[in-house]
């Protein structure tokens, strides 16, 4: 097989064979291929697309590629989560423990961040002590004890995703839906999950810009897990504003930990209720947790009572991090600066540009430009208002957390930029536009 007649075959916009994809992965992950020929193959795909089974292929050779890791020795039924993204999503740190707390057990690998702000492992090593590097052995044991974990995606899952999206990154084919689609399912499928749920966003501070591109990637994910095997479930969701009011690290643990307990910004606490619904859902596999207002009740119950608190406080213990901080947030990192930025005008926020506000907090240190930078825990911003709130000139908006009077400053240019007013009432954004449900294709 010639690699050269597998990217002159998409090229010509011809679909591949489960053959070619196979070979492509597997040649290329163990570098027995240029990345000139892979460069080549990936503008081909960028541009002829794929189709559905094209897609399902190419993304279980990548979840092949590397290990494949098996909970069914400590879950009978695994479920787990995936955001693609946004501006204050900290669900993960919520929904986990309130899963955990009905019963069902979780084992989640997350990401950091690039770009706007830390991903959730960033967020958790805000916490000193907390360990996100497991080994295999100390993730299936603490699945097995505790019912909850938490940890780093490990090199050894998905390899051929890690090598392709380093070359799409510098060869401007990242925004391919079947490349998306297949990098986030990869180590997905390779993660053991049975069931997950996925939310998919969209608006200026997503990476799908608009709602058509959002439902697209939706369905196709969707549809890879449905043919792997898997049960699937896509919530399309808003970005076009900030989730919930932190936007950093420790703001946003610090959040977390209130919604724990039964307080937390009224968006993001429904938010969170909504995805746990749903994981919930998938874990009964239609035999319990089948009426969706008791679910929603008993959720709401174990928020209000402490019960998805202890599971958080349980995680943290068991990886290291000083439960001190969690018991008393106030000791978690917190920025030596601090300043308010104040309306202009009176009025009805017309809207909340999730984007500007994640350009804040990176030039604050929140987050990321490439992989290996240093990530500042303690800045951020703190967001007071949604669209469609009324405001009076000199309310508070934002409280910007800083570590030095340049990054301040730098941030303070962005978020002047975020705040649109109008002076006629403004409908609220809402915060989920769908579903999409393997079970039901």
């Amino acid at each position: 097989m010639r690699t050269v007649d597998i990217i002159q075959k998409k090229r010509d916009g011809q679909p591949l064979t489960e053959e070619e994809i196979k070979y492509f992965i597997e040649t290329y992950t163990h570098d027995d291929l240029p990345d000139y020929q892979a460069a080549a193959l990936l503008m081909a795909i960028f541009w002829r697309g794929m189709n559905r089974q094209e897609t399902v292929t190419l993304t279980q050779a990548m979840a092949h590629s590397g290990k494949m890791m098996d909970l069914s020795g400590v879950i009978d039924y695994a479920v787990d989560k995936h955001s693609s993204g946004g501006v204050g999503d900290k669900t993960t740190l919520v929904v986990l423990p309130l899963v955990a707390a009905m019963g069902v057990p979780v084992a989640k690998m997350s990401g950091r961040g690039l770009g706007f702000s830390g991903g959730t492992l960033d967020k958790l090593e805000s916490i000193s002590g907390y360990d996100v590097n497991l080994s295999d052995q100390q993730f299936l044991e603490l699945a097995a004890k505790n019912g909850i974990v938490l940890s780093g995606q490990t090199g050894e899952l998905a390899p051929a995703d890690g090598k392709l999206y380093a070359l799409r990154d510098v060869t401007a084919t990242v925004p391919s839906m079947p490349l998306i689609a297949s990098s986030i399912m990869s180590k997905k499928l390779a993660s053991g999950a049975n069931g997950m749920v996925l939310d998919v966003k969209w608006g200026n501070g997503a990476f799908m810009t608009t709602l058509d591109d959002a439902q697209q990637l939706a369905d196709i994910m969707v549809k890879i897990g449905a043919d792997a095997g898997r049960d699937v479930i896509a919530l399309l969701s808003d970005m076009n504003q900030p989730l919930g009011q932190a936007v950093g690290n420790a703001l946003e643990v610090i959040e977390a930990i209130e919604t724990l307990k039964g307080g937390g910004p009224a968006d993001f606490r429904e938010h969170c209720l909504e995805v746990a619904h749903y994981m919930v859902q998938l874990a009964g596999q239609g035999e319990k947790w089948t009426d969706a207002d008791a679910v929603r009740s008993e959720l709401e119950e174990h928020l209000n009572n402490g019960e998805a608190l202890e599971k958080f406080r349980l995680m943290v213990e068991a990886q290291g991090g000083d439960l001190a901080q969690i018991d008393d947030p106030s000791k978690l990192p917190s920025a030596k600066l601090r300043e308010d930025v104040l309306a202009t005008e009176s009025g009805y926020i017309e809207k909340v540009v999730a984007l500007q506000v994640a350009y804040a907090a990176n030039a604050l240190g929140a987050g990321r430009e490439k992989k290996g930078d240093p990530v500042d825990h303690a800045v951020g911003v703190m967001v007071y208002v949604n669209v469609g709130d009324k405001v009076a000139e000199g309310d508070r908006l934002f409280t910007i957390h800083a570590n030095s009077e340049a990054q301040l400053a730098e941030a303070k240019a962005h978020l002047a930029e975020a705040i649109s007013y109008a002076s006629a009432p403004v409908e609220p954004l809402p915060l989920f536009y769908g579903v999409i449900d393997s079970r039901v294709l």
